[in-house]
């Protein structure tokens, strides 16, 4: 069981990892162990999550996230198989507790007028220095 928060925790059976060949150098051992870790976690059927959570998970995931509703998470920063599957634990623990976070609403607001007058005055300047940037009459 992976634990999120106090609330929310993840069961064995919603986890797949599978075990599959590093990329990039490393020599013979590279070519030997199935050290890089690809970690499937079944989302959209996760019991534990609610729905509004699962939504910003999506968002967030990106082009992790899978048709199926699974969140895929690759680690092959390690030679070491165990310390590649903490990585992509730790990995999915951090982007579920971010879709835990409920985005503030903005608050529309108005500009003030001495704001706008400051805006208009500097636009003015600009364009003054830009206007002498012209060619210069020989008289």
């Amino acid at each position: 069981m992976l634990r999120i928060n106090d609330t929310i925790s993840i069961e064995v059976w919603e986890l797949t990892e599978n075990f599959v060949r590093s990329s990039g150098p490393g020599g013979q051992n590279v070519n030997k162990v199935s050290s890089a870790v690809e970690l499937r976690f079944e989302a959209l059927r996760s019991p534990n999550l609610p729905d509004p959570v699962k939504t910003r998970l999506k968002r967030l995931a990106g082009r992790r996230w899978t048709n199926e509703g699974a969140l895929i998470i690759q680690c092959e920063e390690t030679r070491s198989q165990a310390r590649n599957r903490e990585i992509a634990r730790d990995r999915l623990v951090d982007l579920i507790k971010a879709a835990l976070v409920r985005p503030k609403r903005r608050i529309a607001t108005r500009p003030t007028l001495g704001s706008k007058k400051r805006r208009l005055k500097e636009k003015k300047v600009r364009g003054e220095v830009k206007a002498l940037r012209g060619r210069v009459d020989p008289d």
